[in-house]
């Protein structure tokens, strides 16, 4: 009996922003709320001609960005995968509702392609300036995951990772593209549905009276009905026990804060993509992310050729800061160079992981331009 044949993957050639509403609505997106501003703009445009065409698609524009994710949050409390997309100016304007996520532990995704700042900066430039404000932009103590993505194939990979990180943990996660890789365009493979897994968020199976929305589990992720469906489910940016009802009782107040750290830091291993290239015996590494990513791996490459031992640790994940990973490479590596599209801030995480042991050199561009693989490879063989 003849095997039945593979179903042949999908080729298109596709801009990262087009690859990001790709990898979502294979996810499961089915809520798309938000407001346009370059350069994230096409996924906004996509998603208002692709969303009404799926089962239960919905997509609104809103007046603003506040409003944008105001309304993926009641999107995903009303049990759809939900996602908005922006740029600098509008992330800061939602830091407000990004902490109102985070303390109601509502799963949503959040991509903002970055461009040039402060303020309005460099519209149509490429930037990495938003790090930092991804992992401590809303205010107060709290856990988040943020992911990169360095080239197109992994807009559409890293997309589909948020939405399934998103749902599996109950919390928001942040997608930060640099503009060039938003706007670069090459082939892409769409995979089959058995090529990925989608993760779909815990519901309850316990009659409704027992239910409490936020009580422990052994995962520190309660499980999360959607509104409408017969669980009293309370809902507030108050600190909350576990009925949902705003308390400011102390121990009520730590278990609650203490498990929305420890539901994501329990689970790093999980949480930490990151790759390595030719790292095993580098005594110059590179750690990056991005496009900039792009530049480092061709400028290893090109010192391997010299004879320098170089490699690279490239950072999918971003928050929670991958550190084991880079202690491991510290083990080996005599210098460690970390080129940004910004000030320096990863290379912040990497001193503050590194606490003096070894060399930590910083590329730092703010003028709009990429970081080229010759900038990097000057400082390779120079160190």
């Amino acid at each position: 009996m003849a095997r039945p044949r593979k179903k042949k993957n999908k080729e298109i050639f596709a801009l990262g922003n087009e690859a990001v509403v790709e990898g979502a609505l294979l996810a499961g997106c089915t809520f798309y709320a938000g407001y346009p501003i370059t350069p994230s703009s096409e996924i906004m445009e996509i998603m208002a001609q692709r969303l009404p065409l799926i089962p239960d698609g919905s997509f609104i524009q809103m007046e603003d960005e506040i409003a944008g994710l105001g309304a993926v949050i009641g999107g995903s409390l009303a049990g759809r995968k939900a996602m908005t997309a922006t740029s600098g100016p509008g992330f800061s304007l939602m830091q407000e509702h990004l902490g109102y996520g985070c303390i109601t532990e509502t799963p949503l995704v959040i991509v903002n392609i970055m461009r040039g700042g402060p303020s309005t900066g460099l519209p149509t430039s490429p930037a990495q300036g938003d790090v930092q404000q991804a992992r401590w932009g809303t205010h107060g103590d709290h856990s988040i995951i943020v992911l990169s993505a360095s080239n197109v194939q992994e807009c559409l990979d890293n997309t589909i990772q948020a939405f399934n990180m998103a749902e599996k943990y109950r919390t928001p996660v942040i997608l930060l593209i640099d503009e060039i890789t938003a706007h670069t365009r090459e082939k892409i493979i769409i995979p089959n549905e058995d090529e990925f897994d989608v993760f779909d968020r815990t519901v309850p199976t316990m009659p409704p009276e027992w239910y409490k929305p936020y009580e422990e589990t052994v995962r520190g992720v309660p499980p999360m009905p959607a509104i409408g469906t017969g669980y009293r489910f309370h809902v507030t940016g108050l600190t909350h026990d576990v009925n949902g009802f705003p308390t400011s009782r102390p121990d009520e107040v730590r278990e609650l804060n203490e498990r929305l750290f420890r539901k994501i830091d329990q689970f790093l291993h999980d949480v930490q993509i990151v790759d390595e290239v030719d790292t095993e015996d580098a005594e110059v590494a590179v750690i990056a992310y991005g496009t900039v990513a792009r530049s480092a791996e061709l400028a290893v490459k090109q010192a391997r050729d010299l004879g320098v031992k170089a490699g690279l640790l490239k950072l999918s994940t971003l928050f929670p800061y991958p550190r084991k990973a880079t202690e491991k490479l510290m083990v080996k590596a005599k210098t460690i160079i970390v080129p940004e599209m910004n000030m320096g801030q990863i290379s912040r995480e990497v001193k503050r992981v590194n606490n003096g042991q070894v060399s930590v050199r910083t590329i730092n561009k703010v003028d709009g331009q990429i970081i080229t693989p010759a900038e990097i490879l000057k400082v390779i063989t120079r160190v």
